[in-house]
This record gives structure tokens, C-alpha cells and sequence, in this order.
């Protein structure tokens, strides 16, 4: 069966508005977690976040929107994709097709606009603008009328692990000869409706977070979004192929609503599963980016999962988000387009604040922005619900 490439990327982050900028403000040890300048939320100057450092009036004159109404969510999405399509050697006629597929993943959608939803709500009887945005399915209606795309239009809201999740679901659409090409992407933007939710769970850090560190106390919010495109390897022009996918599994521990099972039952599902799909063992793997979300639940049970995996053959462990935030359901695909930059060109990233191992794992991440021959990279990433997902990614040299 023919591999699943990926043949172009694009990236807006905390640290960068494009890909080569956040890989550059990550080698430069930059972070991307600070107090935000555009989200409107009684927290917003006492909570750090990781915010795009550009406004809404900024992202549509870059776009060249027009009159249209677009919500944040939306142009993050336009601007990561305009990035992908760029770098992929294709054009907009390429997608005006019955063989390319959408499929989007997000957590907040259109929810940002809750308050001017439910203050149209009260003041006009014809309906709202922002009824549009807070379908599910708005960012991919969007992209397709940006697009021209005829095939299959999909959403994912799996929580937190909603773009890898998205990942494998273009694959599948590849590998059953549903479509020829498969636009992914995941976006998601800081929202007082989330950052509410977040808080009342008592789990946002009023610090830069400290994924894997034992004093760590919880999570920054971030906002971005992350696009691939997906071709198969039978299909893709080969000075395009960046790196393929080349495992991935699906698992669910079904223990708690928000929490991993203690024994990390799902983590470690998905990983195994993940490995077996590519024919690799442990320690053949040359990079792992965590989930590392910074919680205390969270970054015990993977970073004693990891250790049961790997075992001797440990290799370099980074979170990411202690650099961009926790973008939520754009957070595996932000992830998935750095590791896919990281295969490409040896790049092993750093986890920043990092400063006493965990009492229980012991787990010590890398520190350091190192350049070194990767082959294979695996990307953890778990959800609410017990959702968990691992992708691998590899190299094509």
C-alpha cells in the first residue's frame, strides 16, 4: 500500500506568523506564552497566554477579505492554507475537484463570538451574522468556498487530540481511494467562552507552564493553526514530498472526562498501535513530541507511558507548548507541521522551563534546539474523554 505524503505546509503560530518564522523564534529561544493583547476576557491581563501576534484588521487586510464578515478562526485558517498551497508546488485550480477533500478540526470554532451571538440574540429579530460561525463546520464551509473543493467535507471535535485525529482520517480518505488529495488542517482561537471552561477546571497556570517539570501547576491557552497537504505517494510530485506519514492509531481508556487512566492505558495503546502500523520498533524512533500539556494528570501518566515504550532507547522528548500554548484542536496539527519541518531538515525541538525532574517519571525533556539526521518522529496526542492518538512521521530520504 502506497505511503501518505505530505507535500506542503502551513503554520500561524504564538512565535510566527508563517512556518519559517516560528522555527526560527524557537531556535532563537523565543516563547510565544505572554500577556495578550487582542482577546477580550476579564482574565486576559492576569493569565499568560499564547496569542498570534496579529489582530483581525491585520489578518484581513493581509487577505485581501473585502466587505465579507470573517471570523478570527477563519482567517487563521485562510492564512495557513494560503502558507500550505504556497510551499506545495500547486494551485487553486488543482482543488476545484470531486478528488480533494476538506477536513478541518477545531474545539472553538465560531464559540468566540458567544457574546455577540447572544447579544444579537436579544436585539434583532432576523437572525445574526455570527449564527454562520458558530456551526461546527464553518472554517471548512469557508475553505471550500475559498477552494472551489467537490469532495468529501469533514469536522473534527475530539477535543484536544482533534488534529491528529483529523490526520488519520485523511489518510483513510487516501487509502480507500475516497480522494486523491486531502486538505488538513486544524485552527483554534483564544476565546473567553474556553478560557472560562478552562479556569473553572483549575487548570490554567498563572506562569509559563512547565510541561513534565514536578512543580508544574497547569496550562496556557494558545490560538494558531497548523494546515498539510496529504497526496498519496503513487500521486505527489516527488520534489514536492516533504516527509509521509507512516503510522498512526486511535485508542480511548475511557476512564474520566477530562483525566488519563493512571496506568496510561490509552497513551500507550496508541503508541504500540502507532509503531505496529509502521513496522517500527522503540528504538527506531528519533524525536517524540509530547502532549506535554503542563497538568499535573496529564504529564505523569505520559511521561510514564513514554518510559514504559522506549524504555533504554529513550529518545530526545519535547513539549511544545510550553513555546505556543495549547492550542487545542489546531494543537496536533501546529505540531504535526513542525514535526513534519523537523524530519525534513534534523531539527530536534527544546521544552522551555523546565527545572526539577517529576518525582514519578523522572522524565527529563530536552532542553535544547538541536540539529540532527531524524528518520522517524513520533507525535503524541490526547484529548478529553481519554482520546488518545499517536502519529509517526518519515523521513523520504
Amino acid at each position: 500500500m502506497e505511503n501518505v505524503c505530505i507535500t506542503g505546509v502551513g503554520l500561524v503560530t504564538a512565535v510566527g506568523s508563517n512556518a519559517n518564522e516560528t522555527i526560527d523564534a524557537i531556535q532563537r529561544g523565543k516563547t510565544g506564552i505572554g500577556i495578550p493583547q487582542y482577546v477580550k476576557s476579564r482574565y486576559a491581563s492576569v493569565i499568560p497566554f499564547g496569542e498570534v501576534g496579529l489582530s483581525d484588521t491585520q489578518l484581513i487586510d493581509e487577505l485581501a477579505i473585502g466587505e465579507k464578515v470573517v471570523s478570527r478562526t477563519q482567517l487563521l485558517a485562510h492564512k495557513a492554507f494560503n502558507e500550505a498551497l504556497a510551499n506545495s508546488g500547486l494551485h487553486l485550480d488543482d482543488f476545484k475537484n470531486a478528488e480533494t477533500s476538506i477536513v478541518l478540526s477545531s474545539t472553538v470554532g465560531g464559540m468566540y463570538l458567544t457574546d455577540e451571538l447572544y447579544a444579537d440574540s436579544n436585539n434583532l429579530s432576523k437572525g445574526s451574522v455570527y449564527l454562520s460561525f458558530y456551526d461546527c463546520a464553518s472554517i471548512g464551509i469557508y475553505l471550500q468556498q475559498l477552494t472551489g473543493a467537490k469532495g468529501l467535507i469533514n469536522t473534527i471535535n475530539t477535543a484536544c487530540s482533534s488534529g491528529a485525529n483529523a490526520l488519520i482520517y485523511g489518510m483513510r480518505l487516501l487509502k480507500n481511494k475516497r480522494a486523491k488529495r486531502v486538505i488538513v488542517g486544524g485552527v483554534d482561537c483564544l476565546s473567553k467562552f474556553t478560557i472560562n471552561g478552562f479556569n473553572a477546571l483549575n487548570i490554567l497556570s498563572t506562569k509559563s507552564c512547565r510541561p513534565f517539570d514536578n512543580n508544574r501547576d497547569g496550562l496556557n491557552l494558545g490560538e494558531g493553526a497548523g494546515f498539510l497537504i496529504l497526496e498519496s505517494s503513487d500521486l505527489a510530485k516527488e520534489e514536492n514530498v516533504i516527509a509521509c506519514i507512516s503510522g498512526f492509531a486511535n485508542s480511548n481508556d475511557a476512564f474520566h472526562p477530562s483525566s488519563l487512566s493512571d496506568e496510561g492505558f490509552g497513551p500507550m495503546a496508541a503508541m504500540r498501535g502507532a509503531l505496529e502500523y509502521a513496522g517500527l520498533l522503540p528504538y527506531e524512533i528519533d524525536s517524540v513530541i509530547a502532549h506535554g500539556t503542563g497538568t499535573p494528570n496529564n504529564d505523569k501518566v505520559e511521561g510514564l507511558s513514554i518510559k514504559k515504550i522506549f524504555g533504554e532507547s529513550l529518545p530526545p522528548v519535547c513539549s511544545l507548548k510550553s513555546i505556543l500554548g495549547h492550542t487545542l484542536g489546531a494543537a496536533s496539527a501546529v505540531e504535526s507541521v513542525l514535526a513534519v519541518i523537523g524530519v525534513k531538515n534534523g531539527y530536534i525541538y527544546p521544552s522551555r522551563n523546565f527545572e526539577t525532574p517529576d518525582k514519578d517519571t523522572g522524565l527529563v525533556p530536552n532542553l535544547n534546539f538541536k540539529k540532527e539526521k531524524i528518520k522517524h518522529c513520533l507525535l503524541n496526542s490526547f484529548g478529553f474523554g481519554g482520546n488518545c492518538s499517536s502519529l509517526i512521521f518519515s523521513s523520504v530520504n
